[in-house]
């Protein structure tokens, strides 16, 4: 039986998500609703939705799913105002955001007595592109998407999001939602602190010392990428799971002092293992595994440096689909290859290891 989605929020998680369900629920109508009118139109003019308003409440009352792709702050007070609406017996809510047990406590508490089903979730995926102009029907591919149930989930909730998200090819995992705040602090939140705190740190020891600008590169690109986010989203994600984030700051404050204790004690054994720890520990880690967020498949080729060579490259590479080229032109001290090329699966990444082996004669490193 055909279904009616509602998504609010025609960004790209939301676009995107409309276009997965389309993929595989080609019978189903979605209705969207968007701020801006720009998202709006290239959402119709597209074909990502059927239908879209700027009037949140008009369409929730058609729905028999709604989705709320939306800023945390957004989707809390989205929740309330569906409270107030006279939805379809049964409705399944639920929503996109970065961080659990605001939302979920939310829902529970103004969705308390209603005929609704209400699950939270977290759909681990991304881009640096935004809007809906930049959909993607393949952008949730092996991520994982989470669900954080709540007192109002029942237990054919969770089998109909799957069905409906079928489409997305993602991963579907449940975890309880004061545990997700938990990992995703110690695994998104903490890192971006960090990245950011490193630029800003950065930033300032190059007004007096020029060059630490030019010789950025390598392992300080890598561990500052993230550093671009958008602040916004990420000023809402702090503020909503403070004291977990809060714990994770101080007790890094503690290895800190730990590391930098026995470095001024020249502590060479303390040190060694500091390092080896880490690295162990890495290599023994699920990231190794290509399960998380925004995975993709690296390999580091070692050219020299003549005409044509990456075009070359790329000649060998045709007719697979590639995620991102970087050319590491300058600071080498710590990348595996000039060229570094990425893409969406392990398939894809071994055949061009294949293909470029036997083509050429350059070093091919995957990592």
């Amino acid at each position: 039986m055909a279904k009616t989605v509602y998504i609010a929020g025609l960004g790209l998680i939301g676009a995107s998500m409309a276009l997965g369900i389309k993929r595989d629920h080609p019978d189903y109508k979605i209705l969207g609703y968007n701020r801006s009118q720009a998202s709006r139109q290239i959402a119709l003019e597209r074909g990502i939705v059927d239908r879209v308003t700027d009037d949140f409440a008009s369409f929730a009352p058609l729905a028999d799913i709604i989705i709320l792709s939306l800023p945390i702050k957004q989707t809390i007070a989205f929740i309330k105002e569906l409270a107030n609406l006279d939805l379809k017996e049964g409705v399944i809510i639920s929503d996109a955001g970065s961080t659990k047990s605001a939302i979920v406590d939310a829902a529970e508490q103004y969705l308390a007595g209603k005929s609704v089903r209400f699950v939270g979730a977290h759909p681990m995926a991304g881009s640096h592109k935004t809007g809906a102009a930049s959909a993607d029907v393949n952008l949730f591919e092996n991520a994982y998407y989470i669900f954080t149930p709540s007192n109002l989930t029942t237990l054919d909730t969770l089998d109909e999001m799957k069905d409906l998200l079928s489409g997305l090819h993602a991963r579907f995992i449940e975890i309880d939602a004061k545990e997700h705040d938990r990992v995703t602090s110690q695994i998104s939140h903490f890192p971006h602190i960090l990245a950011s705190s490193l630029m800003e740190q950065t930033a300032v020891y190059a007004q007096e010392h020029e060059m630490a600008r030019r010789f950025a590169a390598g392992g300080f690109r890598d561990m500052t990428r993230i550093a671009e986010s958008e602040p916004g989203m990420w000023t809402s994600i702090l503020l909503s799971n403070r004291e977990t984030i809060l714990d994770r700051i101080e007790n890094f404050k503690e290895r800190l002092d730990e590391i930098s204790q026995a470095i001024s004690q020249g502590d060479e054994d303390h040190i060694w293992n500091f390092f080896n720890q880490a690295r162990e520990q890495r290599q023994a880690m699920e990231i190794h595994k290509r399960g998380g967020v925004d995975s993709s498949y690296d390999l580091f080729v070692d050219v020299p440096d003549e005409e044509d060579v990456i075009l070359r490259i790329l000649e060998l590479l045709r007719g697979t689909s590639l995620v991102n080229i970087h050319i590491n032109e300058e600071n080498r001290e710590d990348v595996h290859g000039i060229l570094q090329i990425s893409f969406k699966n392990a398939q894809d990444l071994e055949r061009a290891q294949q293909v470029i082996t036997q083509h050429t004669d350059y070093t091919v490193v995957i990592k």
